[in-house]
């Protein structure tokens, strides 16, 4: 049986990087190339998850290769989110999991509402401790 889905992110394009959105806009307008970085941008964007379960945190990146990595929610000691002023005023922001170790797990950056994440890890927790 498949585990419940609680919050699922991708990395955000134009609220983590306005500037570089608007000079892709540009060169759609001068040369069509911004076209095909916006496109890979897009897609590389929707190749990167942040999935939060019932059961555990999945992250998963890679368009042609693929990197996955699944920590059991028990195992989560910390999750630490990291916004400069102008992530804060746009929404976005870097998550960084920690587990037992010295070292963090992995780290996702530009995801658009980063306490969300961490809100939606500590709901599925209290879950998992409710059962």
């Amino acid at each position: 049986m498949a585990d419940t889905v609680i919050y699922e992110a991708h990395p955000a394009m134009f609220r983590a990087h306005p500037f570089w959105f608007l000079f892709c806009a540009v060169l759609i307008a001068a040369f069509g190339l911004g076209l095909l970085l916006l496109l890979f941008w897009y897609i590389k964007n929707k190749a990167t998850s942040l999935t939060v379960t019932e059961n555990e945190l999945l992250y998963e990146q890679g368009i042609l290769s693929k990197e996955r990595l699944s920590v059991s929610l028990r195992h989560i000691r910390s999750v630490q989110v990291n916004q400069s002023f102008l992530n804060r005023i746009l929404g976005v922001g870097e998550v960084i999991i920690a587990t037992a170790g010295d070292e963090p797990e992995f780290s996702v950056g530009e995801l658009p509402d980063p306490h969300e994440v961490r809100e939606a890890i500590s709901r599925a927790q209290a879950m998992r401790s409710d059962d």
